[in-house]
């Protein structure tokens, strides 16, 4: 039996992605391995948004190569192998396949054309039609929380973006598949789901099948209501797109308990001028009424967002915006990016005139605005209750359990390794800069069975 480790690099579709090829592969008689020095086949699954985790890539496989054992058979998945083909064998020295986005149903047979002697080998095709979405229990990467893909690709040509070219055109998942995928999910004992996406919202299936007698405006507002009426404990969405954002979705959180408070609305820029540029397809105002929307809610719905800073032709007063609309926005996290030229888009022929240094300045100038809004943001849970899923022990300490709860924070606290897997209320005490800390209620689950 051929041993098989498998990294992962990006997004939550990479991690869905993985968890799938991991599952095929046991079916196919591969063990999976948590030691790369003990594997016979080591793949790598890759990203390509950002130039960093591309340039992992590069460094794993010349550290495999130099690492002094026997060379195992090394693979490359994703969004890199699905741009980058053949190239790759050209590029980094040791690679034995590279599989497309599309084509990871297909690995197994590509591994063993491999261990037959073949070499070179690339599969950059489309995906079977009766490709399996599903995940063994095995596989997942958590008993308890769940990546359930709902579309696939991107339809909106960012300009800086790669992902229409690695992922391909939006392609919505039957709802019935799904409501049905998430039902074994609550069988099997997942407490927490997650619909995922390039652009969830922008969701679209051929046919009502599954959304039958469910309300809303758009089809994923009626498949939100669907999901939720399977009963499941959890459910989460990531990533919005602010134009396909309509009010139905706040509606239907605000409707439904296990509609978990918390979105993900990248905003990218707070000039209306970048946004152009960037083909964003909203401006600050139109965004701003949608914050707007979200904060009115009575769930307290946690607001996260993407940034991108130094894009090309970004000036003083572009940036000046984009702070403006940070602070305006209130968000209670937000991922910051310096803009960085990806080959293949539109963006890539833009002069990249921003110069490294003016953009170091920026990002941390943005995120000390951010930093000060985000404290002032999470100061609100001091003294309230939270469902937190346990998930894990907590890193540092011993005797600590950490989690996450509806509104998506981070959240440690005084427990044993026994709460793991169970949803328990906490009262948050202290603010942390990247999480909350907090003591078991006295009327959670698990502080009267201690008692």
């Amino acid at each position: 039996m051929k041993k098989v480790y498998l990294e992962t690099f990006g997004c939550q579709m990479n991690v869905s992605d993985s968890e799938r090829v991991a599952t095929t592969l046991a079916k196919k008689g591969f063990e999976m391995t948590l030691r790369e020095d003990q594997a016979d086949v080591v793949l790598i699954n890759t990203c390509s948004v950002r130039e960093k985790a591309e340039q992992k890539l590069y460094t794993q496989v010349g550290r495999i190569r130099h690492s002094g054992r026997p060379k195992p058979v090394v693979g490359v998945l994703g969004c890199v192998a699905q741009l980058e083909g053949e190239t790759l064998f050209k590029k980094i020295e040791g690679i034995d396949l590279v599989v497309g986005t599309k084509a990871v149903g297909r690995i197994s047979d590509v591994i063993q054309r491999v261990l037959d002697g073949e070499e070179g080998i690339v599969d950059l095709g489309e995906r079977e039609k009766d490709y399996d979405w599903n995940v063994s229990d095995a596989q997942r990467h958590s008993p308890y929380v769940a990546f359930v893909p709902i579309i696939e690709g991107c339809n909106k040509f960012c300009t800086y973006c790669i992902v229409p070219f690695s992922r391909g055109r939006e392609v919505s998942l039957p709802a019935s598949e799904i409501i049905r995928s998430v039902l074994e999910m609550r069988r099997s004992g997942v407490k927490e789901i997650h619909l995922i996406g390039q652009n969830v919202n922008s969701y679209r299936p051929e046919s009502d099948s599954g959304l039958e007698g469910f309300e809303g405006a758009t089809p994923f507002s009626r498949l939100l209501r669907a999901v939720s009426a399977t009963g499941i404990e959890r459910i989460k969405f990531n990533t919005s797109f602010p134009r396909d954002f309509k009010a139905d979705i706040v509606d239907a959180i605000n409707e439904h308990e296990n509609l978990c408070n918390w979105v993900h609305l990248p905003v990218q820029s707070g000039s209306d001028r970048v946004l152009g540029l960037m083909k964003r397809g909203h401006t600050s105002e139109s965004y701003k009424k949608k914050i707007d929307y979200l904060r009115s809610s009575p769930r307290d719905i946690s607001i996260t967002t993407d940034i991108i800073v130094g894009f090309p032709g970004e000036t003083g007063e572009d940036f000046k915006r984009t702070v403006e609309l940070v602070e305006y926005a209130g968000y209670d996290a937000a991922y910051i990016f310096k803009y960085s030229p990806r080959p293949g888009t539109p963006a890539y022929s833009m002069d990249d005139d921003v110069s490294p240094e003016e953009k170091t300045d920026r990002f941390l100038e943005l995120e000390t605005a951010q930093r000060k809004s985000q404290n002032e943001r999470l100061k609100r849970y001091i003294g309230k209750d939270l469902e937190v899923l346990v998930e894990k022990q907590a890193v540092r300490m011993e005797m600590q359990v950490s989690g996450h709860s509806t509104c998506h924070k981070v959240v440690n606290f005084n427990g044993p390794a026994e709460l793991i897997g169970s949803i328990e209320k906490v009262r948050i005490t202290e603010v942390k800069s990247n999480s909350l800390f907090g003591e078991l209620c006295n009327d959670s689950k698990a502080a009267m069975q201690l008692c």
